[in-house]
């Protein structure tokens, strides 16, 4: 008895939770997604774990705060996660002030992608929510090209229930001593072949359109070099 009485009430919690999140209706944001960050938002919709990857400029941050911030809204996650590696020269234990204004620098990205979108006033009154929560979350793992194998694997490992992770990275910008150790390649290797993992590479550049070519540059430099000019 006292167990169908238990069952009954988890059912009546989870319709109660299932209610609250109903779609609402499409949010008005600043700027308009593309033909490509539309199929690529598809994708993060619908999978547990997104795998974004593209150039400098091709707008995978921009996506995924778009993404969060939507179904932030609309209730389907309680909060937002973001997380990038930091790499530095110096220590981030030099730095002045507490963990958030020494993180500051790193975050400044994502905290600018999500003024580019929605108004000022409703972004900070998200950023001084508070306490941060796994469970129903939208998780950002930005820069991951910069994340190690361990970081990679740590990070995937700790995704909630009724949770999403979108993972940006630039293959082509690794910033670690030894390049091998980016966990960022590989989980988008193996999101071919794990459900309920997607991946999409994002092609169209946001930015200046002399970009484009000087990347290719930068990339054929460094096809042919150490990346310190020294030849290989």
């Amino acid at each position: 008895m006292g167990e169908n009485q238990s069952t009954k009430n988890k059912e009546l919690t989870e319709k109660i939770r299932e209610e609250k999140q109903k779609e609402k209706g499409p949010i008005k944001f600043q700027i308009q997604l593309n033909e490509e960050q539309k199929e690529a938002k598809d994708k993060i919709l619908n999978n547990s774990v997104t795998m974004l990857s593209g150039k400098a400029g091709s707008g995978k941050t921009l996506l995924a705060c778009q993404v969060a911030l939507d179904m932030l809204f609309k209730k389907t996650v309680s909060k937002i996660i973001i997380t990038r590696p930091t790499v530095s020269k110096e220590e981030i234990g030099f730095l002045p002030g507490d963990l958030r204004e020494k993180m500051e620098p790193w975050m400044q990205p994502i905290y600018s992608n999500f003024y580019l979108l929605y108004n000022r006033e409703k972004i900070d009154e998200i950023l001084a929510n508070g306490q941060v929560e796994i469970l129903d979350s939208f998780v950002i793992v930005d820069e991951a090209q910069n994340c190690t194998h361990e970081q990679m694997e740590m990070i995937v490992s700790r995704l909630g229930i009724r949770s999403k992770m979108v993972v940006c990275g630039d293959s082509g910008q690794v910033d670690l001593k030894h390049k091998g150790e980016s966990g960022f390649n590989f989980l988008l290797r193996i999101s071919k072949k794990v459900k309920d993992v997607a991946s999409q590479t994002l092609l169209i550049n946001h930015r200046h359109s002399v970009v484009d070519a000087l990347l290719d540059e930068y990339e054929e430099f460094k096809n042919k070099t150490n990346g310190n000019g020294q030849k290989v």
